[in-house]
Order: structure tokens, then C-alpha cells, then sequence
């Protein structure tokens, strides 16, 4: 059998740090892939090495050990993997059964000893912490007498999330290894802020992003790249920089960019300098910003209330979709190309939209919504409320038809009050929602045909004024 030699990781050389940069790959899905150099000084034959310092929610069976150079080819023959940090709750679980000395101090400041035994810790490894029953003098006490005194810890106590390798050598060699594996705690963010004038509708474009730290290890300088796109889990090219014309940028100059880059089927974002991220931090990075993005202020009415698709024979139902609502959306609806000012993959994130206010110069928060992955070209419609000064009114005048005829013919009228002191004009959306077959017999306004049922009425209001929309529909089953 092998000789055995107990390692540890050793520097490549005198008064090197014992790790390079750790690189990072953070998903938008809760996740990241850690890459990080171990120096090695490797044996011939089997070796064990202790690597303190992963993080507490690391994936065993993720891991990656290599030499990134392709001379050494290391492998790995046993792996473990220890997440269970000395803790208090930790040590006083190990003494369960056994008696301890509890420090207490009184209210004069005087310390002294009592002596109690572990009936139940409390600890529960990944779970709410219960009660400890510490039994002092023949009696159970529901909480701890003082603070408790262990003994030295064993040899097998660690401190920080450890692996601990078996390694298997052909030849003595010195390694500088990459060490890559995925772990959850780690996440990120878009956000959006959008701010436009009081009237008008070119708006002004910061993204930023937000990355948190929850995976129990602090990160010293890393390389951090942001991956964007839904990447499948099973489960338990340079920055386009600002031209005069106000082009999108990718922060704000060019020693700071952050470029993006497409890369398979998703998009990164590489940060321009190394971050610290300590332990349950948050940080904020801006990392795109644009200015005269042209982004109209729509409004539509769909005033079937609760509309759904038929079943069970309620398409033949009288009174199905007669239901209306009065509520008018308010939605922003722009470009997402280098015409208007953007033309870069954005990742999903929240998009919250200000104006500002003339009278002061202050902005104020109008709407926000969620924006999902869009890709460059691509147009985004987003709500951002209900109109207050728009309402819509939605009523069926007549009907003709019943379960045994093999047709139905129905008139509607839907009203548009304009209240505001400025003109607008409302995309009216209908929804023939009986069959598939039908016609559009009667109508007081042309109409476009969005897709097999449904249609839409462009329709312009005056200031203080009113419009009013009527159609018939006939459906016929045979």
C-alpha cells in the first residue's frame, strides 16, 4: 500500500498570497461557478490536502480540480466536504450527555462557575434553533445558566468550510491548480431607472446592478462576471462606448466599462475592476446608461373584465364576457435598438420609471414593472398604471343566438372619456372570444387584426370629450 503523506496547500513561492484572484460567474438564478488558484506542492503517488476557505453552500459533486497549464494530471480519488463550522450551538450539540462549566457573571460584575449537563442543545443543522435543557443541580433549566466553557477543540474541528482531497500524482510536481465549483448564495440583479420630463417622452436610461453574498465566504478581490439568461438546472466583445450624439454606454467611461458579451446561448457582463465581496453584503454597480430614448406613453383599454378562454360550452353561454372594467393602462413602449439610443442584450430586472416636475426640478416615482431578458432589436411594452383622467366603458347592446342555433351575432359599444387637457388617442382591444370563425359585420371605425381573436381600434379623443366605438360580431359553428 502507498504511503500516505498528510499535505497542506503550500505557496508557489516565498511570500506569494496563497490564492491568485478569484474569479466569480454570477447567475441571475440564485447561483455561481467560484474559480479560484491553489497552490500545490504534490508528492508521487497519493497525497492529502486540506483546502480551507470554500464556501458554505458549495456543490460537492461541482467540483473541479486541474492544473489549468495541462502538465500535471491530477486526480482526485476521495473528496470530503465539511460545512459544520465550530459554533457554539455546534460544540454544545457535540456535548449533548455530558456536563460543562457555565461562566456567569452577577450584577456586581462577579464571575463565577457552575457546573450543568447538556440534556438538548438546540441545534439544528439547517433549521430554526430550539430551546437548550441544561440540567444544574438535579434541576432542568429551559435556557443556559451562562456562557458556556468547552474544552480544546479535536483535531477534526474546523473553522471554515473545508475540502479535503486525496490526490493522486504520477510524479512529484508543483501545481498552481484551478479550483472551480458551483454554489448557491450568491445572486444578482437588474434594476432600471427611468426619468423623463414633465412632457415629452425621451427618456433617461441608468441600469444597474445588484450582486449579494449569502454563501458564508468572503471573496478578496475578484474578477466578477454577471451571467444573464435561464440557464437549465436539475433540482433537489468590447462595450459600445458614448458617441456625441448621446449613444447608449456601458457605464460611464472607458477605463470603467462594463462589457457584455454573448456567450452560447445567454449574455455576461464582466465588471471593470476587481470587488471585494465580503459575507452578506449587497453591492451596486452601475452598468449601462443612455440618454433620448424615445418611449411614447400608450394607453389601452381592455374592458373585457376576467376574459378566458371558452370550455365546457360557455362559448355558447349569453352572458359569457359581458363583464367590463373601466380601468385605462397606462404603458411606456420603446426600442431596443442603436436608433433609439439602446441596442444591447438587457437582462430581466425591474424597470422604474420618474418625471420630472417643472415647477421644483424634482422627479417623481410614476410606475414600475418587471422587464424579462430582451434582446437587442427587440420592442419592450411595459404597464406602468391605470390612467386617472382616461376611463373606458365597455357594454353589449344586443344579442342573437342560443345553444341550439349554430351561430351568434352580438353589438357592442365601448365609450372613451378623455378628461385630461390634451388630446389622446387609445388602442381599444377587443376579444372575439366565442370561435375562431367569425366576422366583423358591422363597425364605426377601422380595426387591425393583432392575431386569430382579437382586434383593435386605434382610437383619437379631444381634450374634455368623448368617443364612442361600435361593432358587431357574428360567430358561426358550422
Amino acid at each position: 500500500m502507498k504511503t500516505m503523506k498528510r499535505l497542506t496547500a503550500l505557496l508557489a513561492a516565498a511570500g506569494a498570497p496563497l490564492l491568485a484572484q478569484p474569479a466569480l460567474t454570477v447567475y441571475n438564478q440564485g447561483f455561481a461557478v467560484v474559480r479560484e488558484r491553489v497552490p500545490l506542492e504534490l508528492k508521487a503517488g497519493e497525497n492529502e490536502v486540506t483546502f480551507a476557505g470554500v464556501t458554505a453552500q458549495l456543490e460537492p459533486d461541482s467540483v473541479v480540480l486541474r492544473d489549468p497549464a495541462g502538465r500535471v494530471a491530477i486526480r482526485i480519488l476521495e473528496q470530503s466536504y465539511r460545512s459544520d463550522v465550530m459554533s457554539q450551538p455546534l460544540l454544545l450539540s457535540l456535548n449533548e450527555g455530558r456536563e460543562l462549566e457555565f461562566l456567569v457573571r452577577d450584577q456586581n460584575a462577579k464571575e463565577y462557575r457552575v457546573r450543568g449537563k447538556v440534556i438538548r442543545s438546540g441545534y439544528l443543522p439547517g433549521g430554526q434553533p430550539a430551546q437548550p435543557i441544561i440540567e444544574v443541580d438535579g434541576k432542568l433549566r429551559f435556557s443556559l445558566p451562562g456562557e458556556p466553557l468547552f474544552p480544546a477543540l479535536a483535531g477534526d474541528g474546523i473553522l471554515k468550510p473545508t475540502l479535503t482531497w486525496r490526490l493522486g500524482v504520477p510524479q512529484a510536481a508543483r501545481v498552481e491548480a484551478e479550483l472551480g465549483y458551483i454554489t448557491g448564495g450568491l445572486s444578482w440583479q437588474a434594476a432600471y431607472n427611468l426619468v423623463a420630463p414633465e412632457k415629452g417622452d425621451l427618456l433617461d436610461v441608468v441600469g444597474w446592478v445588484t450582486v449579494s453574498n449569502q454563501s458564508g465566504k468572503v471573496f478578496e478581490g475578484a474578477a466578477v462576471k454577471l451571467m444573464a439568461g435561464d440557464v437549465n438546472r436539475v433540482q433537489p466583445a468590447a462595450p459600445r462606448m458614448a458617441k456625441a450624439r448621446g449613444a447608449v454606454m456601458l457605464a460611464m467611461a472607458e477605463s470603467d466599462a462594463v462589457t457584455e458579451k454573448a456567450f452560447d446561448e445567454f449574455h455576461h457582463y464582466s465588471l471593470p475592476r476587481a470587488v471585494t465581496l465580503r459575507d452578506r453584503e449587497t453591492k451596486q454597480v452601475e452598468f449601462m446608461r443612455a440618454t433620448g430614448v424615445k418611449a411614447p406613453v400608450i394607453y389601452v383599454y381592455d374592458g373585457a373584465a376576467d376574459f378566458g378562454r371558452f370550455f365546457g360550452g360557455m362559448n355558447r353561454d349569453p352572458g359569457y364576457g359581458t363583464q367590463s372594467n373601466k380601468k385605462v393602462w397606462v404603458m411606456r413602449e420603446f426600442r431596443n435598438s442603436e436608433e433609439n439610443r439602446l441596442g444591447l442584450a438587457l437582462p430581466k430586472g425591474r424597470l422604474r420609471f420618474y418625471r420630472r416636475d417643472d415647477a421644483d426640478g424634482r422627479i417623481e416615482f410614476t410606475g414600475e414593472n418587471e422587464l424579462d431578458h430582451t434582446a437587442k432589436n427587440e420592442l419592450i411594452r411595459v404597464k406602468t398604471g391605470d390612467a386617472f383622467d382616461v376611463v373606458g366603458e365597455r357594454v353589449r347592446t344586443n344579442f342573437n343566438g342560443s345553444n341550439r342555433q349554430d351561430f351568434a351575432e352580438e353589438d357592442f359599444e365601448i365609450k372613451v372619456r378623455n378628461r385630461k387637457a390634451e388630446p389622446v388617442t387609445v388602442r381599444v382591444v377587443e376579444h372575439l372570444y366565442r370561435w375562431s370563425n367569425w366576422s366583423i359585420t358591422q363597425k364605426s371605425d377601422a380595426f387591425v387584426k393583432k392575431d386569430a381573436q382579437t382586434i383593435e381600434f386605434s382610437v383619437f379623443v379631444p381634450p374634455d370629450a368623448e368617443k364612442v366605438v361600435t361593432y358587431r360580431v357574428r360567430y358561426e359553428w358550422r
